[in-house]
């Protein structure tokens, strides 16, 4: 049903969440009770004075009658129908329900989005878990602590004889393990919530330059038009805490100066106004290689897309992360990703529609392509960098698509157990 086709519909549930009889409503605003009927089945048109005399007469403001639910909410409640086996007719209903019943709407959407912060919060708590290596001398330090306890307890306890100068020490020993096992576990506890924890693990270089970029959200206009010079946009960023991490971002920028300069964002954005992303397209249409266009099209704002650099190592580089695209800050990601495969064939374009684990199981397009940095020397391996762009196919475009190829994130995060591809055994269990 059209969304202005709900306005009776929403002025019979806002009288009825009013305790107003249908009767006295008529009566109010000066129309007869069947007319009111006739309106709140959408059998009748509504505008003008009318409806500005029923709104008041609720006590709300004429647009929630004509207007509805905020298309956010509507946005919320289609995004949770996806993944589960809901007919399509049904999710299209979600403005209707939303309409209907606000209430349930509003508790619907925020327990969406709750569970989905727990998700985030679990991917992100398991791939540290697996391989966040001060994570693992934590754990390290607070056993071995625990069990030198329990080791001069246990002499205490048992000998009865023990020489009053030696029990005197065993309990300074006692004391000390003790303080020390209190000071791990809280800096055990602030590696596991950074937010809690009294003694939160710094971040590293590599999720400082990440919390840099997420705040300009991955756009520098000032830098791309010539405003802003790179030392100055290091030197600004509050993130960029250490030496290490202003090197990596001085890199990161440089690199976003030199593709601005081949591809102008308002040029992409009109090349785009056109039709949907196609890289091999555009990278004909401006005359730059495949990864320039990647890049940049993950610059563009409002466009919804994940990118990553990795070398020729395997290490990621480069991350932007993406609702439903698992990313691993430690460790190595997944070896079935069209990123490392592209590595092996520079100068091709690959393209794979690939399903990632999880409760919405979402799908992405992905477009790689690797290219060589820096002179060609004699005897050397050349240096590579790959990189892949990965775009969220809606659930409507899945039908007769290309073939979908299921990956993961990280082996130790990723529930799918027969994969050809799997180094070690995953925290997860399958249906996660």
């Amino acid at each position: 049903m059209a969304r202005e086709g709900l306005t009776g519909t929403r002025i019979r549930e806002r009288r009825v969440m009013a305790g107003v009889k249908q009767a006295n409503l008529a009566r109010q605003i000066g129309i007869s009770a069947s007319y009111l009927n006739l309106i709140e089945h959408n059998r009748r048109r509504i505008g003008g004075k009318l409806l500005l005399d029923i709104a008041g007469a609720l006590g709300v403001e004429a647009s929630a009658l004509t207007e509805g639910a905020e298309a956010a909410l509507i946005a919320t409640l289609r995004e949770a129908a996806q993944g589960t086996p809901m007919a399509e007719v049904e999710v299209e209903r979600a403005e209707e329900f939303a309409g209907r019943f606000p209430g349930w709407a509003d508790a619907l959407a925020a327990s969406h989005r709750k569970v989905a912060a727990l998700e985030r919060t679990v991917e992100s708590l398991s791939d540290r878990l697996a391989h966040d290596p001060e994570l693992a001398a934590s754990v390290h330090e607070v056993l071995s602590t625990a069990a030198a306890i329990r080791s001069t307890a246990s002499i205490l306890a048992e000998d009865k004889d023990l020489d009053p100068e030696w029990r005197d020490r065993f309990h300074v020993n006692i004391d000390a393990d003790s303080r020390r096992l209190a000071e791990s576990s809280k800096t055990l506890v602030g590696f596991l919530d950074a937010e809690t924890g009294d003694a939160a693990a710094p971040n590293s270089a590599q999720e400082d330059v990440e919390a840099f970029l997420e705040a300009n959200d991955y756009a520098f206009p000032e830098l791309e038009a010539g405003r802003a010079a790179i030392e100055d946009v290091v030197r600004a960023a509050p993130e960029l805490t250490s030496v290490a991490a202003r090197h990596i971002a001085h890199g990161v920028l440089t690199r976003v100066s030199s593709d601005a300069a081949r591809v102008a964002m308002a040029d992409l954005r009109a090349a785009l106004a056109d039709a949907p992303p196609d890289p091999l397209a555009l990278a004909r249409r401006f005359g730059v290689s495949v990864p320039c266009i990647l890049r940049r099209l993950s610059a563009v704002p409002g466009l919804a897309c994940g990118l990553v650099v990795a070398d020729r190592a395997g290490s990621l580089l480069f991350r932007k992360g993406i609702p439903g695209f698992i990313i691993p800050r430690y460790g190595s990601a997944c070896p079935l990703w069209p990123l490392f495969q592209a590595l092996g064939q520079p100068g091709q374009v690959l393209f794979q529609r690939v399903r990632m684990p999880g409760r919405s199981d979402a799908v992405f397009d992905c477009y790689a392509a690797s290219e060589t940095l820096g002179p060609v020397t004699l005897n050397a391996p050349p240096l590579a960098q790959s990189t892949m762009l990965m775009l969220p196919v809606p659930e409507m475009d899945l039908r007769g698509g290309p073939e979908v190829r299921d990956v993961g994130g990280a082996c130790r995060i990723c529930p799918v157990q027969a994969c050809a591809g799997r180094r070690e055994p995953s925290i997860l269990s399958d249906g996660f």
